[in-house]
């Protein structure tokens, strides 16, 4: 658990410093045209920019989750390679995003991968940008879910028989 939460916030970290180095802030490059492309976004919200100029207030919550997390993660299906493996996802996860929310050069979180697709006249339906510490706490969260309704299941069939 702790070593994928490591190689997600390294992983998380490095990939925002790339586009720190290759991207001016608020720049965009077309990867595949009308589907995909890297930005240099600033959040200073949550996901979707929801709590916008929230960072403080986000920093914190994140560090009350990350701490509840880790104080009650035998709580979850720890027991199992797919329960340590979502638990693992969802520290890096925040670790990486609360990194860039306390580092003194940032106080917001950089998003750069934006799928989109593209409509006449030049507008953009899409999702919005995020990055690897987002999509780590939403694949880990996923994960927790189905194995949560997978042991609820499992626990039914047991009171049945």
């Amino acid at each position: 658990m702790a070593l994928l939460a490591a190689i997600i916030f390294a992983s998380d970290q490095l990939t925002k410093l790339a586009v720190l180095k290759l991207l001016n802030h608020s720049e965009e490059r077309i990867i595949v045209p009308g589907f995909f492309k890297l930005v240099h976004w600033v959040n200073t919200g949550a996901a979707w920019s929801l709590f916008h100029d929230q960072n403080t207030v986000l920093a914190i919550v994140s560090s009350i989750a990350l701490a509840g997390l880790f104080f009650w993660r035998n709580h979850f299906d720890t027991k199992t390679l797919l329960g340590q493996i979502s638990l693992g996802l969802i520290f890096g996860g925040i670790l990486g995003n609360l990194f860039d929310r306390i580092l003194p050069t940032r106080h917001h979180v950089i998003d750069f991968l934006r799928f989109y697709i593209e409509r006449r006249g030049d507008t953009e339906i899409g999702f919005p940008a995020f990055n690897v510490a987002d999509s780590a706490i939403c694949v880990g969260v996923g994960l927790l879910f189905i194995l949560s309704w997978r042991n609820e299941s499992a626990s039914t069939t047991e009171v049945r028989t």
